[in-house]
């Protein structure tokens, strides 16, 4: 099979996606978890439209409150049966454990496990599937109670950070192949291409620096192939002689354009061109943070990618420190917004002025054309101003959809 000719999908869906009136509201989970502010999880509600005159501003927040004896809940969709299922990371004692749990989608009421329990993964954190291909892919994620204690390299070859990349079939709920990603590789985001009819994707390995695209080939089987590799730096003044990017997350256009990264720690966000699937293009970076800033504690001794560090990023006065974390993007694809926490422990390790001073919530222009990245001066959520002091931002979702919610059936 030519791993090369799937063509680029004009789904019929695509042009109304495309055309969909812009986002207004945003909702962003906030924490409070390691600021020494004894204050429950929240719910941010972003005005994003600017015109408004609470532009950039937080409208209401609402306290969440989550409680399932399954452990250490994370991805969420919606089933083509409109019940919800949701990605579990470890029991409730924070040993690795993967899986998933299905609530009704109308009552919310738990209805168990979705997977049988024999067949439950050591870990587990995202996942996404096709229901024309009957297949759901999950990734692998890290062990809750060795994550919470933040980043140690002594847990490299203790099946901390996982490896495995699971299929399984859709209906019949079961795991039927398993790939290895490399001992610490680190699986954490994985997305279908949106096309429904699309029989591919993509996992990003947070630790090793490598995407891997996945595809179906003959028999119903599928196979995973390396199109993207970032490579370690060569630093000093780190906890390690090598700092990998740290590949948070991955999303991708609706358009089945673009795929874009965040790297945590280099502290850029990446642009890929897809016309040639097997063959990601890098098209347009931006830096907006990161642990090898120019005058920072960490100097760049050998880099392949760059020629020197990069200078810090301030908007509206503000120096904005962290990495990029959460991305969301716009339906038109025009606008990608992005938070710089990543997980409180592992955020007062690396960036401990972050969480003295709360996250940011920033807007990234795009190109949509030739393909480019832009930071937008004039956008800028801060989570440092909340009335209980500084919190810190992780995810991001648009009361209108956008382009990792919804699943097209």
């Amino acid at each position: 099979m030519d791993r090369c000719r799937l063509q680029c999908y004009d789904y019929p869906i695509c042009p109304d996606v495309l055309k969909a009136p812009r986002e207004e509201v945003a909702y962003v989970t906030c924490t409070y978890r390691e600021t020494c502010i004894d204050q429950p999880d929240f719910l941010a509600t972003i005005d994003l439209n600017p015109r408004s005159p609470y532009y950039c501003q937080m409208i209401e927040p609402v306290d969440v409150f989550w409680k399932c004896n399954k452990g250490y809940l994370s991805v969420v969709h919606s089933l083509p049966s409109g019940d919800i299922l949701i990605a579990n990371m470890g029991d409730p004692a924070g040993n690795g454990k993967g899986g998933f749990i299905v609530l009704d989608g109308e009552t919310f009421e738990l209805k168990g496990n979705w997977e049988n329990e024999c067949e439950a993964p050591p870990t587990g954190y995202d996942f996404w599937y096709q229901p024309r291909h009957n297949v759901l892919i999950s990734s692998a994620g890290l062990v809750p109670k060795r994550a919470g204690r933040g980043f140690n390299p002594d847990d490299f070859k203790k099946g901390v950070f996982g490896r495995r990349l699971n299929v399984w079939n859709l209906s019949c709920r079961t795991l039927t192949q398993c790939f290895d990603l490399g001992e610490d590789s680190l699986p954490l985001s994985v997305k279908f291409l949106h096309n429904p009819d699309a029989a591919e994707g993509y996992v990003s390995c947070a630790l090793s620096g490598i995407v891997y695209r996945f595809y179906k080939c003959e028999a119903n089987n599928w196979a995973v192939e390396e199109v993207i590799r970032i490579p370690a730096k060569d630093v000093r003044g780190w906890i390690m002689p090598k700092m990998p990017a740290f590949t948070v997350d991955l999303i991708i256009s609706t358009d089945d354009k673009y795929l874009y990264l965040s790297n945590w720690l280099h502290g850029d966000i990446r642009q890929y061109e897809l016309s040639k699937t097997c063959k990601p293009r890098l098209v347009g970076q931006v830096f907006v943070g990161g642990s090898i800033l120019r005058g920072g504690p960490v100097t760049v001794c050998r880099d392949e990618e760059l020629k020197c560090q990069p200078e810090p990023l301030v908007i509206k006065c503000k120096r904005v420190y962290g990495g990029p974390s959460k991305l969301q993007l716009s339906l038109d694809g025009k606008r990608l917004y992005v938070t710089n926490s990543f997980y409180s422990t592992w955020d007062k390790q690396f960036y401990p002025t972050l969480v003295k001073e709360g996250s940011v919530m920033l807007q990234i222009d795009v190109d949509t054309e030739k393909g480019g990245l832009t930071v937008n001066k004039n956008f800028l959520v801060d989570f440092g101003r909340e009335p209980n002091g500084p919190c810190l931002a992780h995810d991001i979702h648009f009361h209108s959809g956008d382009s990792t919610s919804d699943i097209l059936a």
